[in-house]
């Protein structure tokens, strides 16, 4: 059935107040200007998050009928793609995660946002930058045998590895052979080490400045080494959790506006209303829009989607297309997912409508087909 979706466009060219026209195949068949088309509503690409380990009470590591609800439940702020994300757990349990989201993923439900394969974040962390991660679940690259690592490749997309641990050069060369994306992060690396793990193979860090050293003018560590380098992606949580927003204007004065990467790292509490439960096999408590270890308190991921991160950039000086760009077009570029991720002739149909005002989540288009109406 094929739809005509009018509005403030948001195009690789820039904002656009016209009209979007999808095909019998879902996918988008033209895009025509008008300027009298309506001005409160902005259309998007659909929001792609690479880094989310849960959302609506429901962990990406509980199995199949979690994996179900949190597609659905991302699927409602916007989100029509998204890669589960592990946190550090043994590699036996790590092999189970990953063959329950193989299994999942072809009876994924087509009211949910689609998965795109999954997400490894540890147990290959430094200790000293662990963050939410159990030091008891932490190991080194070294101590992955050829066997537990075929485990984990068929459907990895990105495993986070810090590039000084034993081990970490080669099998970054290795994963990245397999066509996955090595994300350096929680990680105590110099720069020269992150510049290394980065020549190894590695294609992006996770969530910058965060669990990493950064720009300590005697001791600059991952985070100068990835703002430096312009073939380097970023992930950013633009909760104001994470990192000061007064920071994010120096992110997009040094990297290209290709290669940042808006994500939410948000965990299973997000969206439930609930203010304690537990990531992995740590306790996490929220207070307002801040989640913490209960022993320690450092922060656990956030709760904050990624349609509100979006709203958070532009309200804090980032301009909508670069916005809209970090957080659609360039985590399908990282991925190799050229079908989606912009609005132009040709793509799916991925599509979100958001409140020209608030960023609220109106409707939802995946493949040509409403999965969530205002």
């Amino acid at each position: 059935m094929t739809e005509t979706i009018s509005g403030r466009l948001v195009l690789d060219e820039g904002e656009l107040r016209g009209h979007l026209l999808t095909d019998d195949d879902g996918r988008i068949a033209a895009i025509e200007p008008d300027p009298e088309a309506r001005a409160d509503v902005l259309v998007v690409p659909g929001l792609i998050d690479v880094h989310v380990h849960g959302w609506g009470g429901h962990d990406a590591m509980d199995g199949p009928a979690a994996l179900t609800g949190m597609a659905r439940a991302l699927a409602r702020r916007g989100v029509t793609s998204f890669l589960p994300t592990s946190v550090s757990a043994t590699f036996a349990d790590l092999s189970e995660y990953a063959e329950s989201v193989r299994r999942w993923m072809p009876d994924a439900p087509g009211d949910g946002a689609a998965p795109l394969g999954f997400n490894m974040e540890g147990p290959f962390l430094a200790e000293e930058r662990k963050g939410a991660h159990p030091t008891e679940l932490l190991r080194h690259p070294a101590d992955l045998d050829e066997t537990t690592l075929a485990t984990f490749l068929e459907g990895l997309r990105i495993m986070t590895i810090a590039p000084e641990l034993r081990g970490a050069p080669e099998l970054i060369e290795t994963l990245a052979r397999h066509g996955v994306r090595v994300s350096l992060g929680h990680s105590a690396a110099s720069v020269a080490q992150a510049r290394a793990g980065y020549a190894a193979g590695a294609m992006t860090t996770t969530h910058l400045f965060n669990a990493m050293g950064g720009l300590a003018h005697r001791g600059p560590g991952l985070a100068l080494a990835a703002l430096l380098d312009d073939e380097a992606w970023v992930e950013l949580i633009a909760d104001t959790q994470h990192v000061d927003p007064d920071l994010w204007p120096l992110i997009w004065r040094m990297k290209p506006r290709e290669r940042v990467v808006l994500v939410s790292d948000a965990i299973s509490l997000a969206g439930s209303g609930q203010r304690r439960g537990m990531l992995g096999a740590l306790e996490v408590r929220v207070d307002g829009e801040r989640a913490t270890l209960v022993h320690g308190g450092n922060l656990a991921g956030s709760v904050t989607a990624i349609d509100l991160e979006l709203r958070n950039l532009v309200r804090h000086g980032v301009a909508l297309g670069d916005a809209v760009r970090a957080a659609s077009t360039n985590p399908a570029e990282l991925l190799g997912c050229d079908d989606r991720g912009r609005l132009a002739p040709g793509l799916r149909a991925d599509i979100a409508e958001l409140d020209a005002g608030s960023f609220a989540v109106r409707r939802v288009m995946r493949g040509g087909q409403w999965i969530v109406a205002d």
